[in-house]
């Protein structure tokens, strides 16, 4: 059984679309995907500079028009018949969305682009962060983020919490971590799938009012609480309210393992989501799709593991009760 996964924001790298561009199909849906964003992704995606794809307002459209290009030259016939699931971390779960069939291409684009901009600007409000918490003790971790008024906005399950909140708060975290814990400061803008996100969250309601939706083609888990989402119109309401709640990426992995899943691919700018996989969900063969090279591989998987994904539309009763 196959899911595809899309990551968030975090994992692009300068330069990352350069090998992808060399491809004339991946060159084309980046070039059209970019009119909608109105952003020039093609330079954002191979000569920009860390600091400015680090910009919300890029780093959003940027990772979504690489995972919908991706997947477009990964699969070229779509997922049904051989995907199983599908899931994405954050912004992310926009590109799983629309490779569900959930949105179009064109309006997950507008989607992701106004996104961006909101949250960017609700960021601009107050100095906020995250910063991933690595390793000690669950409860201990929950305990000292409530104590400095932080939000667990990602649990990404294998020992991985991203805490969010005011930048004095994220200091204090550092500076009083955790036992046995890492606090790791994150390249991201504000503070994300939190309270401080509210403002970005009146307007994609209002934006996607106008969108037309179709129910999922394949499986497509929700970050709210890891669980197969049937309805189209709850799909595209759980997106807007992902913006200022946790993302719950732990539970969309225990989902895929009670599923029966035995492969994962990681559609491009891919890595973290298989590192987190390979560490949660032992025995599942994984890829992460960085460069076309990996191209013959992920198809490889597609035949091994491939199937159709009727399947994986019920969860077994212990999983749902969990």
């Amino acid at each position: 059984m196959l899911a595809i996964v899309c990551p968030g924001q975090g994992s692009q790298t300068p330069g990352f679309l350069a090998p992808w561009l060399e491809l004339p199909a991946f060159r084309e849906r980046l070039e059209a995907l970019s009119d909608v964003a109105g952003l020039d992704l093609v330079a954002h995606g191979t000569t920009s500079d860390a600091e400015t794809i680090k910009d919300t307002a890029v780093a959003q459209p940027l990772i979504v028009a690489a995972g919908l290009a991706a997947a477009a030259v990964a699969l070229p016939h779509g997922p049904a018949g051989t995907v199983a699931v599908t899931a994405g971390h954050s912004v992310g779960e926009i590109t799983s969305a629309a490779f569900a069939g959930v949105l179009s291409d064109h309006d997950a684009m507008v989607f992701v682009r106004e996104r961006g901009a909101g949250m960017a600007a609700a960021s601009a409000l107050t100095p906020t962060g995250m910063s991933a918490v690595l390793g000690g003790d669950a409860a201990e971790v929950a305990d000292q983020l409530a104590r400095h008024g932080l939000t667990a906005a990602n649990a990404n399950g294998a020992g991985q919490t991203v805490a969010a909140g005011t930048l004095d708060q994220l200091a204090a975290l550092a500076a009083d971590p955790p036992t046995k814990a890492r606090v790791i400061p994150l390249q991201v803008a504000g503070a994300f799938h939190t309270s401080h996100m509210s403002p970005a969250v009146e307007a994609l309601t209002q934006l996607s009012a106008d969108f037309d939706v179709s129910d999922p083609g394949v499986t497509l888990l929700s970050n709210a609480d890891g669980q197969p989402v049937a309805d189209g119109a709850d799909a595209l309401a759980r997106l807007v309210k992902q913006v200022s709640s946790p993302v719950r990426w732990d539970l969309c992995m225990q989902t895929m393992t009670d599923l029966g899943v035995t492969a994962l691919v990681e559609l491009a700018p891919a890595g973290t989501l298989v590192g987190l996989a390979k560490r949660a969900m032992p025995g599942v063969a994984t890829l992460a799709v960085k460069t076309p090279d990996d191209l013959e591989a992920a198809q490889q998987l597609v035949r091994d593991h491939g199937g159709d994904p009727a399947a994986a539309r019920s969860i077994p009763t212990d999983a749902q009760e969990a």
